[in-house]
């Protein structure tokens, strides 16, 4: 049996798993939403529902990766009761973990392609127009060769560094990778908001505006914060677990949990201190959507002083945060083979670059030659389908079934749990939220899990939304068989 790997130091396991939680959600996805809901007002409830959602399933998460020494793979196998079936879940986690990487990989390969345009002066020209910078977008997805070509370049570099191992490979470049990241996002803040004119969209993004807020209507604000409070950390699918398993019991996982979700969402609250300034100072809806980060801002380097340089570092900043979280997720896709198998790890790393590729191809030709592809109606693509089966299935509901866990006595139980959380020094995870994780919070997880196909469908009438809500009550209801459920002549320990 192979010796388990463990962390150099505490600073690399925060670093490891905060690059993980730390996306592209954070950069494009948070400082738009915060532009379409009114800036800071938003950043308020978001940052409630970051405690009171993200953190305790987090803390669920790496306990079950700690104490079982295991992947997703084989965690809950590892600690679940005598004769039950928590261990199903571990075929979604494995499955949720592949999907992720298809369409992330591509992602990444974009950042890295902008990032070297960018320094050549492709992107950031001032003789460009807004028009010619959208067409320059549209060239890059409409070449199955281009996207193909910078997918495997992503694909080979997050791979290198997992085949180097734990300490050698993923946790000291990832702490390289995410302390420039830091440097870079502070520099670029600071340079937008010292544009001219950029005064107005600090004071929107700084300065809480209810008035503002309840134009978008309440109820949406509340689901908006709540959403992205929920998706920021990547939980539910074991991607954090396998971090968890490489940590000794020196300290509490809840004190190293908040410093991790911290930097989680410094990086986001400064991705938008770049973002919103800078749309003010050039007058751009900061509202705008995915679209902000591949047409607007390069536009708006455009007009900088200095583009290319600014431009550049912007999206070297982007590719560290998108290879942060592929170099993640591929480490925990190496260890699936590593604890089912007993593989060695540069064997799970050839494997699993052939693997990742193959499986890549749909998302990055479905720009292209694939276009014709629309799974969730009109104007959606390959991609859209798999982001949708990761954020709003497999990550909703592999939160819930970490909780049910952590929190039953069907499962592997409170006080299991609450043990290994508050092993070590620092700070205890509090028992007065047994009542609240156990009840309150699945529902409102399910809530999550509704909303986002009410979202996702409602607008494209009931041909569409009928059948993907019973689609879901449908899996809600398997994955509860599934797991709930005990193997006959099974006996709970």
């Amino acid at each position: 049996m192979q010796k388990r790997e463990k962390f150099g130091s505490r600073l690399g396991f925060i670093l490891v798993s905060a690059g993980c939680a730390v996306g592209l959600g954070n950069v494009w996805k948070f400082p738009y939403m915060c532009g379409r809901y009114g800036g800071a007002a938003f950043i308020l409830i978001y940052l409630v529902f970051l405690v009171i959602l993200g953190l305790p399933i987090m803390v669920c998460e790496f306990s079950v990766g700690r104490s079982s020494q295991k992947s997703c793979a084989s965690s809950f196998k590892e600690l679940e009761p005598p004769g039950s079936r928590w261990h199903n879940y571990s075929y979604l986690g494995i499955g949720g973990n592949y999907l992720l990487m298809m369409f992330y990989t591509v992602v990444a390969g974009w950042m890295l392609y902008y990032c070297c345009r960018s320094l050549t002066g492709e992107f950031t020209s001032q003789a460009l127009t807004v028009d010619e910078v959208a067409a320059k977008f549209g060239e890059m997805t409409g070449s199955p060769v281009t996207l193909i070509f910078w997918m495997i370049i992503a694909v080979v570099i997050s791979f290198g560094i997992c085949s180097l191992g734990v300490q050698k490979g993923v946790e000291k470049v990832t702490k390289v990778m995410m302390i420039c990241l830091l440097a870079l996002i502070v520099v670029l803040a600071v340079h937008s908001v010292t544009l001219p004119g950029a005064g107005e969209g600090v004071r929107f993004y700084l300065i809480p505006d209810f008035g503002r807020m309840m134009e978008q209507g309440l109820g949406n604000v509340v689901f908006g914060a709540m959403s992205q409070a929920f998706f920021t950390l990547s939980i539910g699918i074991g991607a954090l677990a396998i971090f968890g398993s490489y940590l000794d019991k020196d300290r509490s996982l809840t004190g190293e949990t908040v410093s991790i979700a911290l930097l989680d969402t410094i990086v986001a609250l400064m991705a938008g201190l770049i973002i919103i300034p800078a749309c003010f100072s050039y007058g751009i809806e900061p509202g705008a959507g995915p679209s902000l980060i591949f047409i607007t801002l390069p536009n708006i380097f455009n007009q900088m002083a200095g583009g290319r340089i600014w431009g550049t570092l912007f999206f070297l900043f982007l590719s560290f945060a998108a290879l942060s979280t592929v170099v993640a997720v591929f480490e925990n896709i190496i260890s699936f083979a590593m604890d089912l198998w007993g593989w060695e790890r540069k064997e799970a790393v050839v494997v699993n670059i052939v693997l990742l590729i193959m499986l890549s191809l749909p998302c990055a030709l479905g720009f292209n030659l694939l276009s014709g592809i629309q799974p969730l109606g009109p104007g959606t693509g390959i991609m859209d389908l798999e982001d949708f089966l990761v954020s709003n299935n497999i990550l909703p509901l592999g939160s819930l079934v970490y909780l049910l866990f952590c929190t039953t006595r069907y499962g592997w139980g409170w006080d299991s749990f609450i043990q290994e959380a508050n092993a070590g020094k620092g700070m205890r995870f509090p028992a007065v939220m047994r009542g609240y994780m156990t009840y309150i919070l699945p529902v409102i997880v399910l809530l999550i899990y509704l909303k986002g196909y009410w979202d996702m469908f409602a607008g494209q009438g009931m041909g569409y939304l009928v059948p993907w809500m019973a689609a879901a009550v449908i899996f809600v209801a398997f994955i509860g068989w599934s797991i709930l459920g005990r193997k006959k002549g099974g006996k709970r320990g």
